[in-house]
């Protein structure tokens, strides 16, 4: 029987507990599909993952990572709607398919085993099909998996992101760049902070029309307001958590919207209720995201087709031990912009 590499996570091991086997290609069921994977990306809940920090449960000997893209290499009996050749992605979750999101759904490479190894077996119902005549490879695709439907559901989830509306994106990591990428083609105004200028030179480039350093501006709030002529944003990507999400509340706009998505800047800090006061005061909807479904899903890859959008991925890494250790690494350092990739062609 042939064989595939795999890699499993150690959990007490933290990083360097990424270890690789040998095991079966497995053979899809009457409903399901072989994938061939191409490209695999990682996000901050991998690193968080390996190291433990991952507030969600996790299996030790997980095979870790949510977001991959690859090739249809093998049909089940019964599929239809599939051909041997069609490039595919995954949702982040099996469970979280369609409508609003309901408790105890998580992604894989956490409790389900994901996608750090060559070859997979999905049900062919989850599956996103990818558009043939978009010239995006492999890797732009594995980039959005994750990022994409979490900023989707962000963006059109609740209150639709317009022309001309203003968003403030915190950082420049996977999915700040990617809310960067999707805000820009739907002609919002965008403002994106960090603390290094070199990734704020790299953020104008790909069309940011504000940047803010907060290192430089501590009371990036403030900065915020002066840009939007006392207004506020109207979109908010929410990375810090609770380190970042009084300042998000005061240069945010009356009847804005803050989409809570990250946990950065948790440690150390208490929560507050009286923080939230204005919320209350402007009318505000703070609401928490977790990912996206597969619908949401489904339209990003309509969109980023139909615009030729190809998501800026940083770094890649090879498909060894040595290499994927150092990825994960780098993205614990939090120094890449972007998306991060790992690359198996």
């Amino acid at each position: 029987m042939s064989t595939q590499t795999v890699f499993r996570l150690t959990q007490a091991e933290g990083i360097s507990g990424l270890h690789a086997t040998q095991e079966p290609i497995p053979t899809p069921g009457p409903h399901e599909l072989l994938i061939k994977i191409h490209s695999i990306a990682l996000n901050y809940r991998d690193t968080a993952i390996a190291t433990s920090t991952y507030p969600l449960p996790i299996r030790d000997g997980v095979v870790p990572t949510s977001d991959m893209a690859g090739s249809v290499v093998e049909l089940g009996p019964l599929v239809t709607g599939f051909e041997v050749g069609d490039r595919v992605i995954p949702p982040v979750s099996a469970s979280y398919l369609y409508g609003a999101f309901k408790e105890g759904v998580d992604a894989y490479g956490s409790v389900e085993d994901g996608m750090l190894r060559e070859y997979v077996v999905l049900p062919a119902h989850i599956v996103v099909k990818l558009p043939t005549g978009a010239k995006i490879g492999f890797r732009e695709w594995a980039a959005v998996v994750c990022t994409g439907a979490t900023v989707w559901n962000a963006f059109y989830g609740n209150v639709a992101l317009r022309p001309g509306d203003t968003v403030l994106l915190q950082g420049t990591g996977g999915v700040s760049i990617t809310g960067l990428v999707f805000a820009k083609a739907a002609g919002a105004i965008i403002i994106v902070t960090s603390s290094s200028d070199e990734k704020l030179e790299k953020a104008k480039a790909l069309g940011a029309d504000y940047t803010i350093n907060y290192k430089t501006h501590p009371n990036w709030a403030a900065e915020v307001l002066r840009l939007t002529n006392g207004e506020g944003v109207d979109h908010i990507i929410e990375n810090g958590g609770l380190g970042t999400i009084e300042q998000s509340l005061e240069c945010v706009a009356a009847s804005g919207v803050i989409s809570l998505i990250g946990f950065l800047s948790n440690a150390g800090q208490q929560s507050q209720p009286s923080i939230l006061m204005p919320a209350l005061v402007k009318a505000v909807v703070v609401r928490g995201v977790r990912g996206g479904s597969k619908h949401q899903l489904e339209e990003v890859v309509r969109y980023m087709g139909k615009h030729e959008l190809a998501m800026p991925v940083g770094k890649v890494f090879g498909f060894n031990r040595e290499e994927i250790v150092a990825a994960f690494e780098y993205v614990a350092s939090g120094k890449h912009f972007g998306k991060v990739c790992i690359s198996l062609d």
